[in-house]
């Protein structure tokens, strides 16, 4: 079936907080030095929780074993790529389903590169905001009013 010429692509995101209340971000391995939360696009018939996990694992390594769920957003969250940046892929945006995970494997297993990212590193959710691309910023200033009781203590 054609998509049609404007529509936002269905998604999954992740916010994984350590101990220390700092989530995990992934450098894309497309943009050298933009660094972003675990998101990515629904499969056909792929439940949303099932695609968090799964892009979890193929942006930084991190299997579901070294998760524990905590909740889901309570809403959906999108964005709108400019127009010089959409793509038969993506069309016009992402509308997004947030999860927040409490990272339980170890940690020096959350650092690494993989096929889709140039690497990874926690950081405090204030810098991730401050440095994230213009068109995510309301998403991810919104995912910092939904979870923001975890990311300053880190415990969940």
């Amino acid at each position: 079936m054609a998509k049609p010429a404007q529509y936002f692509r269905a998604g999954a995101g992740a916010l994984i907080v350590n101990d220390q209340g700092h989530v995990l971000v992934i450098e894309r391995a497309d943009i050298a030095g933009a660094w972003q939360l675990p998101q990515g696009g629904l499969e056909d018939a792929e439940e949303p929780l099932d695609a968090a996990y799964r892009e979890i694992a193929e942006e930084t390594g991190i299997e579901k074993a070294d998760l524990a769920f905590v909740r889901s957003c309570s809403e959906l969250l999108a964005y709108e790529l400019p127009p010089e940046a959409r793509r038969k892929k993506t069309g016009r945006g992402q509308v997004l389903y947030w999860f927040l995970f409490q990272f339980v494997g170890d940690p020096a297993r959350a650092l690494v590169a993989t096929h889709e990212s140039r690497g990874s590193q926690w950081m405090p959710f204030s810098r991730v905001l401050g440095g994230v691309t213009s068109f995510r910023k309301p998403m991810y200033a919104r995912l910092a009013q939904e979870f923001g009781d975890h990311l300053q203590s880190g415990k969940i």
